[in-house]
Formats: C-alpha cells, structure tokens, sequence
C-alpha cells in the first residue's frame, strides 16, 4: 500500500502538533522526568524530531508490514528519502521510538 506524499505530509503536521502541545503540557505540569544521578546519559546529537517518528510509526501501521525493521530499512530510508532526509540507522530509531 503506497500513501500519498501530501497525506505523509499531513500526518507529519498533525504529529508535529501533538509533539508541541504535549511538550507545553509536559512543562506547564511538571511532569518532565527525573534523571537518575546513576543513569549517564550521552549527548547524541538526534537528527529525526519525535514528529518524523510518530509519523513513521503511524505509516509502518498504514502500510500492513509486519516487520517494522524491513519496513523502515525498505520504505523510509529508501524510498521516502525525500520526506526524511535525516533518517538515521535502524538501531537508533529503535532508541528513539523508545525513548518516548
């Protein structure tokens, strides 16, 4: 199942939005985090916004692949090149899906 570009786009605007909202939400609450003293935490530069992995998120579950590895390593990082340009290796996707 192939979806559009201009929907891909309008999914990407909706995440970016719910990204903002929530982000606002987050710090108008209180309710970041606690970062453990034990836990090191490394200052990897992210290149792929929590919006960009929403939307692939949204897209692997449109798309019907059971498999979201031969899906991202298949559809983003190839064919959608032009839609994330910064897409970054499957392992660390996999950190930033998780991170959320």
């Amino acid at each position: 199942m192939t979806i559009a570009e201009d929907k891909i786009t309008e999914i990407f605007c909706m995440a970016d939005d719910f990204c903002h909202i929530y982000d606002r939400f987050i710090k108008i609450n209180g309710l970041a985090p606690h970062r453990g003293k034990s836990k090191r935490k490394y200052h990897r530069a992210c290149t792929m916004s929590d919006a960009e992995v929403i939307t692939i998120m949204i897209l692997f579950h449109l798309c019907g692949y059971k498999c979201l590895k031969h899906f991202y390593m298949d559809e983003v990082q190839k064919n959608m090149r032009g839609l994330f340009p910064q897409t970054v290796s499957y392992n660390r996707f996999v950190e930033l899906e998780r991170k959320g």
